[in-house]
This record gives structure tokens, C-alpha cells and sequence, in this order.
């Protein structure tokens, strides 16, 4: 089997997703693709924030943006994809 990844600067593709509509565009997008991962950079969202962005079928392993409304990552991998996360590696500003 193959493994496709998509890594989206969303800020240069759909000016962020900090509204609903431009979460929703994203998530159809990506569900469109043939895609195994998905890796979305610059969402602009707090951590705590970030249960606003799901893609149904697809589970959410990682996102990094802090406590503040800053730059941030998430990847998301396809439920179908054999996928096991072993070991998550911090560096020093807790990211």
C-alpha cells in the first residue's frame, strides 16, 4: 500500500481557519484527496481551541501551537491508515 502526505500552509491557502466556513472548506478539502496524512501548518488556533477542527474518518495525533493564538501545526492520519504512535519528542519551548 501507499502512503500519500500532504503538508498545507493553510494561512497561504485559505488566509487560516479561525472562522467556521473556512474549518468546514478545509475539512471537505482534505476529505477530497487521496490522502493517508494530512499535516496543516499556520492554523492560527489555541490548543485549546482546537476541537473545532475535525475531519470525520480521521483522527488528530498531534497539534502544536502553545496557549496563545499563534502559528501552530496539526496532523491529522486517515482512520484506514496502520498507524501507531510510539514516542512524542518536545523541544525546549514545549512544542
Amino acid at each position: 500500500d501507499r502512503i500519500k502526505i500532504m503538508h498545507i500552509n493553510t494561512n497561504l491557502e485559505c488566509k487560516r481557519v479561525n472562522t467556521a466556513l473556512k474549518r468546514h472548506r478545509v475539512t471537505v478539502w482534505i476529505k477530497r484527496q487521496d490522502l493517508s496524512i494530512c499535516c496543516l501548518q499556520e492554523i492560527y488556533l489555541t490548543y485549546n481551541d482546537t476541537h473545532r477542527l475535525k475531519v470525520k474518518g480521521w483522527s488528530k495525533i498531534c497539534h502544536v501551537s502553545g496557549k496563545q493564538k499563534r502559528a501552530g501545526v496539526t496532523i491529522f492520519i486517515l482512520g484506514t491508515t496502520d498507524f501507531k504512535l510510539i514516542n512524542i519528542k518536545k523541544d525546549s519551548e514545549g512544542h
